[in-house]
């Protein structure tokens, strides 16, 4: 079974289930550059691509990975939702 092509902006997991991004491909020395979701940057070769046994996923919902911070600080209770007076300025907006 071939891995798929890699592709700039995409999401994959290898074979140990750790997800990552496509950040750049340079073909000149046949390298493609990855970032993990805690935000390690590696650069690989297309052999060792073929080798991790990538697999396409979806972006993780949870953008906080390489931010280093704990759902705690992001500066919002994202389980309460918003004030009943709260008013939402796109609801304005005539379509």
């Amino acid at each position: 079974m071939s891995s798929p092509l890699p592709i700039i902006g995409e999401w994959y997991k290898n074979d140990s289930n750790a997800e990552f991004e496509v950040v750049a491909i340079d073909e000149d020395d046949g390298t493609i550059e990855i970032q993990f979701f805690d935000g390690t940057i590696e650069e690989i070769d297309i052999d060792s691509w073929e080798e991790m046994g990538p697999v396409a996923i979806e972006a993780p919902e949870d953008w906080s990975g390489s931010l280093d911070i704990e759902r705690e600080d992001y500066g919002v209770d994202l389980d309460t939702p918003a004030h009943p007076d709260h008013n939402n300025p796109l609801d304005e907006l005539e379509t």
